[in-house]
């Protein structure tokens, strides 16, 4: 069943358009570009509420996970979290998570994820299957407990530089650390995060509560944005959507997320050998920037687009959005030889739009350890 939000029934909430992949919850509230204004400079809540979320409880909840997710996890701290991935066997990405270790009786271990996240199985048989159902193929005598918990946790993200005080107005305190984490009185957690934008937090509620705490939000101050706003933010921030800003190629050293969501040097994982290899001798293949696309055509390319350098296919097209002050924009990945300065084109036939790399989204070259120490060993 396609799931709806209760907010779409709230006066002024606009759903998304057909086949949206933010179905289910407002892609907007009236004046997105508004919207956005006051996500960056002031205090908005967005309705996230169509992620999933998957409870990890046990005594080896953290061992376990260290054995069958991307990031180190099994010193994580109660009251924090941070994020994941699940990569197949050649290291490609499949899908994004973000975790948080709450307080409660004997520890619990969330993980949010987009909806209809799919991996590849690692039984003999393969083939696709959720994440929850990976992860419980992968459980066999460890001593952990995995459930479903999107029936009983709702999402929703306050965004902007006034968050904190609209938090302390609804009774929720929160450490000032990225990934930060504590739990709501009445139920749920909350959990600060780096992006999008520079001060966003993540409300995990009682989805029984979602409408009145909606109203208790909007009461304190937050202007309700749709996710519109959150996307605009999201791709300003350079922070990639898996199946938008990646395909079947991407690893995630192209992506942004070495350190933040994979660990290098942590082994037992799948794909980890990958990860290794490319940060210690190689390079990525690709990176992704971000693309001021021109907006005078009032045309725009979409997600897989091609990338071309004149006659010659550099990239790909992942997210684009209309942002508020940069206008129209895109995430994409293009190859990392590919030069900065030139004009490229972004899109096919009849949405073909001229495009140019933002040079401050060109992540640095990092040193190579493997290579470097190899050097020095030929002198």
């Amino acid at each position: 069943m396609t799931y709806e939000s209760p907010l779409l029934d709230v006066r002024g909430s606009i759903a998304p358009p057909d086949d949206h992949l933010e179905a289910g919850v407002p892609w907007h509230w009236g004046d997105p570009f508004a919207e956005q204004r006051t996500a960056a400079r002031g205090v908005a809540v967005v309705d996230r509420s169509h992620r999933e979320l998957i409870a990890v409880t046990g005594e080896e909840r953290l061992s376990w996970l260290h054995l069958v997710i991307s990031q180190h996890v099994t010193e994580l701290a109660e009251g924090t979290g941070t994020e994941a991935l699940v990569l197949d066997t050649n290291g490609r990405v499949e899908a994004h998570m973000v975790v948080a270790h709450t307080h409660d009786a004997g520890g619990t271990v969330w993980l949010d994820t987009d909806p209809g996240s799919r991996v590849t199985s690692a039984l003999p048989k393969g083939g696709p299957q959720s994440l929850l159902e990976y992860l419980e193929a992968m459980k066999f005598w460890a001593k952990v407990e995995i459930r479903d918990a999107t029936s009983e946790l709702a999402l929703v993200t306050v965004l902007g530089p006034d968050a904190d005080q609209l938090l302390l107005a609804v009774g929720v305190s929160l450490g000032s650390e990225p990934y930060s984490v504590a739990t709501i009185p009445g139920g749920g957690f909350a959990r600060r995060m780096p992006w999008p934008g520079k001060s966003s937090v993540d409300l995990a509620l009682p989805r029984a509560e979602l409408t009145d705490w909606w109203r208790r939000l909007t009461d304190a101050g937050a202007r309700p944005v749709g996710s519109w706003a959150f996307d605009a933010l999201r791709v300003e921030s350079l922070h990639a959507r898996v199946g938008l800003d990646t395909d079947e190629r991407t690893i995630p050293h192209e992506v942004n997320w070495i350190g933040t969501a994979a660990h290098v040097a942590k082994g037992c994982y799948r794909g980890q050998e990958t990860v290794s290899k490319v940060h210690n001798v190689g390079r990525p293949p690709r990176h992704m920037v971000l693309l001021h696309l021109d907006g005078s055509p009032e045309i725009t390319p979409e997600p897989g687009d091609p990338v071309l350098l004149g006659e010659r296919t550099v990239g790909r097209v992942g997210s684009v959005i209309q942002h508020h002050e940069l206008g129209p924009i895109a995430l994409a990945l293009i190859k990392r030889t590919t030069p900065i300065g030139p004009e490229l084109l972004a899109g096919v036939e009849d949405r073909v739009v001229q495009a140019i790399v933002d040079p401050d989204s060109v992540p640095a070259e990092g040193a190579a350890p493997g290579r470097e120490a190899a050097q020095r060993l030929r002198g």
